[in-house]
């Protein structure tokens, strides 16, 4: 459904969810004569009321270059916005122009948590209520699968749906990784302790035309751009199993707010002086994409999961490019005096989390018209985790998370994952990139939004260093990866070129 605010309507205030399971989103011309608001992108996007082609965010196009995500309310798309975790606008009307003001606060700080005499841990009754979020989800009518790994937000659902009877009715799903990161075995053993069916997804490297097909769809219709490293594989994933096409996909995501991100060392260590260093900005207009200084100029919001080209190859490449230093810095500025797990948890979980991992999920359920399942994400269960006491979450000393999932996973199915470590399933880009270069360079060359010799000149030297032992040989297989994802967006996406 699409609501309509017309000027001189009583003014109003959108929110999403407590823990942005359903974002909304908003059209809001540039002449400011109405507003339409929706819980589903695609009825947004598809409403006759919003003109198409839509054009191209000079602004947000800077961003998934630069950053990687961009930042809500913006989009990649003009006069397109999104209302998420914190996040309100405020609609009214001034002069007979429909206006809206944007805001976000933060609604899960660690000031407003229970003290640990005051709130103990049911384990029973997260599991009752993470089996009830995701069962009242499912429709019955179509095949669920639950995309696992050895993780601890996957194996708290499987558990809980195990301990509610549901193995014969959920399949668990896992991506096999290639190398030291593969968790399909770990996956497979679990499924099997717990009564489940298990199926495995492969990478697909050497892309044949039934695969370019899949891809071309998935660019045709995903209503967002995506540069999850990820991205690709998931188009691939419907192609390898045709029964995801209308199913029911549940997910562990969506519980990096509520329960926390803690800064990993790196991270800890760094902030304080990229407080300093950061303010040498001057320097983004000069060096390369895999210059060694890159991140001495992060900003501390950065340092949360932002990154990619830099100012200068952006230019390059998108002559129209801004640079998103103002907008880190501002954000940082903003949070100086926060503690540092509110700090990373706002900026991660807001922008990077829900932009680009779950904007990716999104996409890929509203492309092949599935459900998407967050279980985590449930009103009930982010209000439950946002009281808890922080010492059930995480571990200020030694920055381990989710602690209380930890325990009932090692008590409950023996899973220990301190011992596992952290393994986080991968998927090798760059092979993609190497293995299909002729395709990839093809589609980036199609691209009206690129500036030509920028771009043969950037795409060159990132080349010989991905071929390379550089230490950003990796980084510079993503980079080009990320230029042929917008690329292939922007050739194809029906929603620019309908």
């Amino acid at each position: 459904m699409v609501n309509q605010y017309m000027p001189n309507q009583p003014q109003f205030a959108l929110e999403s969810d407590l823990a942005g399971e359903f974002p909304l989103y908003l059209y809001w011309p540039q002449d400011k004569s109405t507003l339409f608001f929706s819980k589903s992108i695609t009825a947004l996007l598809n409403d006759a009321r919003v003109p198409k082609p839509l054009k191209v965010s000079e602004e947000g196009l800077s961003f998934l270059l630069q950053s990687g995500v961009v930042p809500p309310p913006k989009t990649a798309y003009q006069d397109i916005y999104i209302v998420s975790i914190g996040d309100k606008a405020q609609v009214n009307t001034q002069n007979g122009k429909v206006q809206v003001i944007f805001s976000h606060e933060f609604p899960f700080m660690n000031a407003n948590r229970l003290s640990a005499n005051e709130m103990e841990p049911d384990e029973d009754l997260i599991l009752k209520m993470l089996a009830e979020a995701t069962i009242s989800r499912i429709d019955d009518s179509k095949p669920s699968f639950l995309f696992h790994s050895a993780g601890k937000d996957s194996n708290a659902i499987a558990l809980a749906l195990a301990e509610a009877g549901w193995q014969k009715k959920v399949t668990l799903i896992t991506h096999k990784s290639k190398g030291a990161s593969d968790e399909s075995e770990i996956s497979a053993r679990i499924a099997g302790e717990l009564g489940f069916e298990h199926r495995v997804l492969h990478e697909i490297d050497l892309l044949n035309a039934q695969h370019h097909q899949a891809i071309d769809d998935y660019f045709i219709n995903a209503p967002f751009p995506c540069v999850d490293n990820v991205t690709l594989a998931y188009p691939l994933y419907a192609f390898q199993e045709p029964e995801l096409i209308n199913s029911n996909l549940i997910f562990g995501d969506g519980n990096d707010s509520h329960m926390m991100s803690p800064p990993n060392k790196r991270q800890r260590s760094s902030l304080p002086y990229s407080k300093l260093t950061s303010k040498a900005s001057f320097m983004r207009n000069h060096i390369s994409s895999s210059s060694k200084i890159t991140s001495l100029l992060r900003t501390p919001a950065e340092w949360f999961g932002k990154s990619g080209l830099s100012l200068r190859d952006s230019l390059e490449i998108y002559p129209a490019s801004i640079s998103v230093y103002p907008y880190w810095s501002r954000e940082s500025e903003l949070r100086k005096h926060w503690d540092i797990f509110d700090f990373k948890s706002d900026i991660y979980s807001t922008r990077t989390i829900t932009e680009r991992m779950i904007r990716k999920l999104h996409n890929f359920v509203d492309v092949i018209d599935s459900k998407l399942i967050l279980p985590f994400a449930d009103p009930k269960i982010a209000s439950y985790f946002a009281k808890m006491p922080e010492n059930y979450l995480f571990d200020r000393n030694e920055l381990n998370n989710k602690l209380i999932l930890r325990k009932i996973l090692k008590d409950r199915i023996g899973l220990d994952s301190d011992a596992i470590g952290k393994m986080g399933w991968t998927y090798d880009s760059s092979a993609i990139v190497v293995r299909n270069w002729d395709d990839i360079v093809s589609e980036m060359n199609d691209c009206k939004l690129w500036h030509e010799p920028g771009l043969a000149k950037v795409i060159a030297r990132l080349k010989t260093i991905m071929q390379s032992k550089h230490k950003y040989a990796d980084l510079s297989g993503k980079l080009i990866y990320r230029v042929y994802l917008l690329s292939a967006w922007a050739n194809r996406n029906k929603y620019l070129n309908g």
